[in-house]
């Protein structure tokens, strides 16, 4: 089991427990899923790009993504039903847990000028999605090895019912806000 799977279990869910007033452990707001995605506007023009994307996104998640498509044509972009243009994957259960563990205590922290993740990224239903503008910011990915730089969003699925207590289940996981 992961440290931070266990720090939530051991931690975060008897503090939730008592900050919210929950009669029943199962009430607690949970992790469900993480998804990551790669938009690549050239990725329809230059496979290679889109490979090395593909591969990179592979890196990170410990797992193979998908390639999305367009849906419909856009004459400004160049884009035609059907073209690939970008490349996603969505993490569940100890996969989920490594890949948070990784954002919270390796990547979030080289992020140039960082100052905290903003708290008015929440859904209004307690998911939270954020942008990172690099990929450099993970480990595995080597500078030399990427042909371009992308960013990536990230989005946090979680089952709270309401903003306050995803964040404050991402809070104690180890999520840095903005003060």
């Amino acid at each position: 089991m992961n440290e931070l799977h266990k720090k939530y279990k051991e931690q975060v869910v008897p503090g939730l427990t008592k900050r919210f007033d929950y009669k029943n452990p199962m009430q607690v707001p949970k992790l469900v899923k993480i998804s990551l995605n790669m938009g690549v506007g050239e990725g329809s023009r230059d496979l290679k790009v889109l490979e090395a994307l593909r591969d990179n996104l592979r890196l990170i998640a410990g797992q193979q993504p998908i390639v999305t498509r367009a849906k419909k044509s856009v004459a400004n972009f160049k884009i035609r039903d059907g073209m690939p243009i970008g490349c996603a994957v969505t993490l569940r259960g100890e996969r989920m847990w490594s890949l948070l563990e990784r954002l919270v205590v390796i990547a979030i922290p080289r992020i140039r000028d960082f100052r905290g993740l903003p708290t008015k990224s929440f859904d209004g239903r307690g998911n939270y999605t954020f942008g990172l503008t690099e990929q450099l910011v993970f480990p595995e990915i080597r500078y030399d090895d990427i042909p371009k730089l992308h960013g990536m969003d990230v989005t946090i699925v979680t089952t709270a019912k309401n903003d306050e207590e995803g964040r404050e289940l991402l809070t104690q996981l180890g999520m840095p806000f903005r003060k």
